[in-house]
């Protein structure tokens, strides 16, 4: 089926464990688009197990963009997916595709919906500065260093979020002002008008599916796959990577700090929280399409209409 887009963006939001991926799927059956992942966990390569990435026979038909595009132990900013991104939905329309960004990372969608601080850009030298801070001192003690210097935007950033914790402390360090002084001023980095559809199925159903999704992910080899991870020697516990729901618990016990029924708990109630967190986040999204099921003649109404 054909569409004008009138170069317009489909952004496909939802919490975890949604259905986003089948629903994009769908409306690639039904259109030529582009799918373009909004997912700070896809990014990594050789982390497929546990971040329910789309198998290769499903990538291979149909491809979704910024999917394993840096390694665990490497920075990836808002600022670089939006950089990416903005490359991704340019790319679609030269191509005559209706791109489709779908995820759950409501940073992502927010800094390219809205734009980004002026901020200082991040060297190789100040990643690898904060990189062994973070090794060295823990998330706790550099959320507390920041509490210090800009005690606004630690109020605003979780305790556990090292990599906005990082990037927070690595402003200062770099620019002498803090984050809460510099941020202002944004400008959206697309011109184009979006279409939102979210995927918010009811609560009891989301968290049937995420215990049964890790189930499923410990009987496909999940535990394997962080074994790999835990060979590499530029990984630790305090990255963002291994920080992600489901790695951080599977870490700790291969480590030997809980057993394996305790990981299993952790990473469930892990995963729930970060689905009440997308949940809480997408109830603040304005005209959007709601959808509590994957009702693709409904979401390609919505599309074509306008």
């Amino acid at each position: 089926m054909s569409i004008q887009t009138n170069k317009t963006i489909v952004f496909l939001m939802g919490p975890t464990a949604s259905g986003k991926t089948d629903l994009a799927i769908k409306l690639a059956q039904q259109f030529k688009v582009r799918i373009i992942s909004v997912d700070s966990a896809l990014i990594y390569k050789g982390m497929d197990i546990g971040t329910a990435k789309p198998n290769q026979a499903t990538l291979q038909k149909y491809p979704h963009h910024l999917i394993d595009i840096c390694n665990p132990e490497d920075s990836y900013s808002a600022f670089d997916f939006v950089t990416d991104a903005t490359h991704q939905i340019e790319l679609a329309f030269s191509k005559n595709e209706l791109p489709i960004l779908v995820g759950g990372t409501s940073f992502y969608f927010h800094a390219l919906e809205h734009g980004l601080s002026n901020l200082p850009e991040s060297t190789n030298e100040s990643r690898e500065k904060f990189n062994q801070l973070l090794k060295s001192k823990g998330t706790t003690a550099l959320h507390q260093d920041l509490e210090k210097i800009d005690p606004q935007a630690a109020n605003r950033i979780h305790p556990n979020d090292a990599q906005r914790i990082t990037r927070a402390l690595e402003v200062f360090d770099i620019s002498g002002k803090t984050l809460s002084q510099l941020q202002g001023n944004k400008q959206s980095p697309i011109a184009h008008p979006i279409q939102k559809i979210i995927l918010m199925p009811e609560r009891d159903k989301l968290h049937q599916r995420i215990e049964q999704r890790f189930l499923s992910m410990m009987g496909n080899g999940f535990l394997r796959e962080v074994k790999t991870l835990k060979q590499n020697p530029n990984l630790h516990e305090n990255l963002p990577a291994i920080r992600c729901v489901g790695y951080r618990q599977a870490w700790q016990y291969l480590d030997g700090k809980i057993d394996k029924a305790t990981m299993i708990e952790k990473a469930i109630i892990a995963t729930r929280q970060l689905c009440k967190r997308q949940s809480t986040w997408l109830r603040g999204e304005e005209n959007a399409l709601i959808l509590e099921n994957n009702d693709i003649e409904t979401a390609i109404q919505f599309i074509q209409n306008n």
